[in-house]
């Protein structure tokens, strides 16, 4: 069975979610921070080594201030990020333990994304190398400039990408290591890509949604409300590829 790291980028600058005093990731999600509810999946996973969180050099202060218990508890490495997302990956990549074998990225403001999910990820990485969730594109697509449509896009094999997604150490590894800085990379899959490694889809989900405004921090209350009865009643949100 292979080692799993996890690494939680979180030094993002939080430009749009609307509160000048907190970023995302550290407000407040029905008593807990949002990056902590953003890691518990990984916390309970028997199969995870390693649990890294990259934060902003603004931050260290104050969350070591407020968190120090909760790193120390949980035994959690922190390591400092960049100034964009793909520099943040770096630092804590540099840091991942020689037994972990695959790597997971997941967004510290994703923290509604269910066990389940995490595994079935785990699974098709195991299995191919590298694997991410994904929901396949169910409105139709418009191409606008200047406030007006110019083009309908085929939504036929359109996917909009989740986290966590997960790699094999040394193809993550290799792809950081030919990654263009002047080419700009929004999530760790197009790296890999570029690298040409083939990255399995898993059916992810609509529940599995990313923090950018306050109104998704309430979505994302109610979302963790259902969840919670779902894993109650012995039942999960319903998962699909096709749009």
């Amino acid at each position: 069975m292979g080692r799993f790291a996890a690494i939680l980028p979180a030094a993002g600058r939080s430009s749009r979610f609307g509160d000048p005093t907190t970023r995302k990731i550290y407000a407040d999600l029905d008593g807990r921070a949002v990056w902590l509810r953003s890691l518990q999946p990984f916390l309970n996973n028997a199969r995870v080594g390693q649990l890294i969180v990259a934060i902003a050099e603004d931050d260290r202060e104050a969350f070591e201030r407020r968190h120090r218990d909760d790193v120390a508890l949980l035994g959690l490495d922190v390591v400092t990020g960049g100034a964009e997302r793909a520099d943040t990956v770096a630092a804590a990549l540099a840091r991942v333990k020689g037994s972990c074998d695959f790597v997971a990225v997941h967004d510290a403001a994703r923290p509604c994304v269910a066990p389940g999910l995490v595994d079935a990820v785990f699974d098709a990485a195991l299995a191919h190398g590298a694997a991410m969730p994904a929901i396949a594109v169910a409105d139709t697509v418009k191409r606008a400039v200047d406030g007006f449509v110019t083009e309908t896009v085929p939504r036929a094999g359109l996917f909009l990408a989740q986290t966590p997604q997960v790699f094999r150490r040394d193809w993550l590894a290799e792809a950081y290591e030919r990654r263009d800085p002047a080419a700009p990379a929004t999530d760790d899959a197009r790296l890999v890509e570029a690298a040409g490694r083939r990255v399995a889809i898993v059916a992810g989900s609509a529940f599995n949604l990313k923090i950018t405004t306050r109104d998704d921090l309430r979505l994302a209350r109610a979302v963790l409300k259902m969840l919670e009865t779902e894993e109650e009643a012995g039942t999960s949100p319903p998962e699909s590829l096709d749009p």
